[in-house]
C-alpha cells in the first residue's frame, strides 16, 4: 500500500513540477508535503512506512552509478580543468564545514549537534557515517543533508540566472559541492553537462569531507571548550 502511495505521489509531483516549471514546485518538496500529512492524519508510524519502502533506498546506488555516463561524456573537459575542479571542491568542502560550525557555535549549540552538521553538504550515507564517527546523531545528519539538498535544488538555478552564471563547470561544481545528490538530480533535469560536473563534485567533496571532518571537529571542539569554558 505504502509503496503504491509513494509511486503515485512521486509521479504526480513530477507532473505538477513539469507543468508549473517553477523552482518551488520541486518534486521532492511536493512529495514530502503530501506524504507527511497523510501519515499524520492516518496515524501511521514512520517505521511502518519506511519498512515497506526500504527498497527505494537501494535504488540510490544504481542511480548514482548512472551519473557516470554524463561524467564520461565530459571527461575531456574534466581532464582539461582538473586543477580548478579540485581547488573548487576543496575550498567548498572546507567552507561548508566552517560555516556550519561557526553558526552552530554562535548559537551555543551542543557539540554533538555540531558533529552531526559537519557533513551536511555531502550525500546522506557519508554524512551519517561522519556523524556516527564523531559522536553525533546520524538521523540529524540525514535531516541536515535533506535541508541543504532541497535548498540547492530549489534556489540554485534562480541564483544562477540572477548572477548570469551560465558555464556548466561553475553550475555543476557549486551544486554538487553544496547540494550533493538532490542538487545533482536537479542538474540532470536541466543540463547533462551540469549533471556531469555536479556528480564529480559530489564524489570529490565526499572524499575530502570524510578526510578533513575529524580535524575540523577537533578544532571546533577546542574552540567550543574555550568559548564555553568546559
Amino acid at each position: 500500500m505504502w509503496v503504491l502511495l509513494t509511486l503515485i505521489v512521486f509521479f504526480f509531483s513530477r507532473f505538477v513540477s513539469q507543468k508549473l516549471n517553477h523552482p518551488l514546485a520541486n518534486p521532492l518538496m511536493l512529495s514530502v508535503g503530501i506524504i507527511i500529512p497523510v501519515l499524520i492524519v492516518l496515524d501511521i508510524p514512520y517505521d511502518t512506512y519506511n519498512e515497506q519502502n526500504h527498497w527505494f533506498t537501494y535504488l540510490l546506488q544504481p542511480a548514482v552509478v548512472a551519473l557516470a555516463y554524463p561524467l564520461y561524456e565530459q571527461f575531456p573537459e574534466i581532464k582539461k580543468n582538473w586543477r580548478i575542479i579540485f581547488l573548487a571542491c576543496g575550498i567548498g568542502s572546507i567552507l561548508s564545514m566552517a560555516t556550519a560550525s561557526l553558526i552552530a557555535l554562535a548559537l551555543k549549540t551542543d557539540i554533538t549537534l555540531i558533529a552531526a552538521m559537519l557533513g551536511k553538504s555531502v550525500t546522506t550515507p557519508i554524512a551519517m557515517e561522519i556523524a556516527k564517527f564523531l559522536g553525533g546523531e546520524p538521523a540529524i545528519a540525514a535531516v541536515m543533508v535533506l535541508i541543504v539538498g532541497v535548498f540547492g535544488a530549489v534556489c540554485a538555478y534562480p541564483i544562477y540566472g540572477w548572477l548570469n552564471i551560465t558555464h556548466p563547470i561553475a553550475k555543476g561544481l557549486t551544486m554538487g559541492t553544496v547540494s550533493h545528490a538532490l542538487g545533482t538530480a536537479t542538474c540532470a533535469e536541466k543540463d547533462p553537462r551540469d549533471a556531469a560536473f555536479s556528480s564529480l563534485a559530489l564524489v570529490v567533496c565526499g572524499v575530502i569531507t570524510s578526510v578533513l571532518a575529524p580535524f575540523a571537529y577537533f578544532l571546533v571542539e577546542t574552540l567550543y571548550i574555550y568559548v564555553n569554558g568546559s
